[in-house]
């Protein structure tokens, strides 16, 4: 059966793989189920002959249990990409946050205008920033204004272009022109 190991909750299943466990634990009882009967079968025919309707209950079962272990090593493929992919994702944010925090950091933002500019990046307007925060709207804006002076931005979507454009190769000579 798969990991039950996931990043970055080590030792937890992954909710995504439960149901397709739960199928393969089924076809496996049903796999073993029809193995002992084909063997049994087998055992009380051996003296007088095996009939093509045994042969085919065996193969049958053959192919079921074949199934279960194909399945199985399939879903283990499957888990072991996921915690990769999980990993990978935490990753990422990590670094994304960090890149964040370099950047706040190098504007010299202050701590209510690093908050201010977080729920920015993440697409909040005005009105639910000063919500969030429990804050003034004008005061909101006031620091809105700081973050884009000092980041050199007129917008919150310039101020969003800024993260994504360190997220993309913006490399003119990279970046592949369509149609010639």
């Amino acid at each position: 059966m798969p990991s039950t190991q996931s990043a970055p909750g080590k030792g937890r299943l992954s909710p995504r793989l439960i149901g397709p466990i739960a199928v393969v634990a089924l076809q496996a009882v049903a796999a073993s189920y029809f193995v002992v009967d084909g063997i049994d079968d087998l055992i009380e025919q051996a003296g007088r002959g095996f009939s093509v309707e045994v042969m085919m209950e065996c193969l049958v079962a053959l192919a079921l249990l074949a199934g279960v272990v194909l399945g199985a090593r399939h879903l283990r493929r499957i888990a072991s990409d996921l915690a990769r992919a999980d990993d990978a994702l935490a990753r990422a944010r990590s670094a994304l946050a960090d890149h964040i925090a370099h950047r706040f950091d190098t504007w010299s933002l202050t701590r209510g205008e690093s908050d201010v500019a977080l729920f920015a990046l993440k697409g909040c307007d005005v009105a639910e920033i000063a919500r969030l925060r429990g804050a003034a709207s004008g005061t909101v804006r006031a620091q809105l204004s700081q973050v884009y002076a000092k980041a050199g931005v007129g917008s919150q979507a310039m101020l969003m272009s800024l993260f994504l454009e360190d997220l993309l190769d913006t490399d003119p000579a990279a970046v592949p022109r369509r149609g010639k």
